[in-house]
């Protein structure tokens, strides 16, 4: 059974960071009663409805929209937005907390931005629909629910009324090729400048560039990528910290140290310990 909390029907926190490019922190339903509303401010996440039945209103920007069954609407990070169910045919809809570099873009890519908050498909809906009730069925299996995600936000790309408007941008293009970059050479002593040189770009352009399609800086994504490959080699105890170190671009340990420690909050060997501690039981709910 669902948790059922706040008028929901069911409610999970899942946290799943492990994607490169994509996240999942919360997957729900909710059967709304007439008029239910919900006001948000979401700092640092995304939120995505998708109407099973049903209809209600949103508004966003100072502007209203009137939002029916097999929609979507957004709720984007840092905007404050106010969602309600109608009086005599209020809907029912399911959602996914989400965030990661390429979510922006993806979305973007459908048509589904803070100046147009709601999608409307040429196609069948159901089969966005049914692979959010399925996500919601297997929400215990991460990997499971990504590519679920995965393929709603590619069905979604591929079947937005916007399509025809929308063009993907040479700067959209320097921002996925940003990503590919750092994915590929993070393990390398890599700077902003090289990235930048290998896109035939200005730093401050790209940087620009980066920052307005994915909320992040380049800087801030290269450490966060760095960050998450090092949690991961972490798990391998026949590894050093110098030689994880080497292994996600430092080329000395403390500075990789200091790093981590302002990025997680703890040094990585004190990571290490915790880690090793709960995954034999000797510490529980950390």
């Amino acid at each position: 059974m669902g948790l059922k909390a706040n008028g929901c029907d069911f409610r999970k926190f899942v946290n799943y960071e492990d994607s490169d490019d994509l996240y999942l922190y919360e997957v729900g339903r909710n059967k709304c009663t007439p008029l239910y509303s919900y006001e948000h401010l979401v700092k640092n996440r995304i939120i995505i409805h998708i109407i099973k039945k049903g209809k209600g209103i949103l508004r966003i920007n100072n502007k209203q929209y009137d939002i029916h069954k097999d929609q979507i609407f957004l709720i984007p990070e840092n905007y404050r937005c106010f969602y309600q169910a109608d009086k005599d045919d209020p809907w029912e809809y399911i959602w996914f907390i989400i965030g990661g570099p390429k979510i922006p873009l993806m979305l973007k890519e459908a048509g589904l931005t803070p100046e147009h908050p709601v999608y409307t498909p040429i196609s069948d809906s159901r089969v966005i629909t049914e692979l959010a009730l399925d996500t919601l069925k297997n929400y215990k299996r991460q990997y499971y629910c990504i590519g679920n995600l995965y393929r709603i936000c590619d069905y979604m790309i591929e079947n937005s009324s916007r399509k025809e408007e929308i063009t993907v941008s040479n700067s959209l293009r320097y921002v996925k090729n940003a990503i590919s970059y750092i994915q590929l050479k993070y393990s390398e002593p890599v700077k902003i400048e090289q990235v930048a040189s290998a896109l035939g770009l200005n730093r401050s352009y790209l940087t620009r560039l980066f920052k307005d399609a994915t909320g992040y800086s380049l800087q801030e994504y290269l450490l966060t990528y760095r960050m998450k490959m090092a949690i991961k080699l972490l798990a391998d105890k026949s590894l050093s910290v110098a030689e994880i170190a080497k292994n996600v671009g430092y080329n000395d340990t403390f500075t990789f140290s200091k790093a981590f420690k302002r990025h997680y909050g703890k040094a990585p060997s004190d990571y290490r310990s915790v880690e090793i501690k709960v995954s034999t039981g000797t510490i529980t709910n950390v």
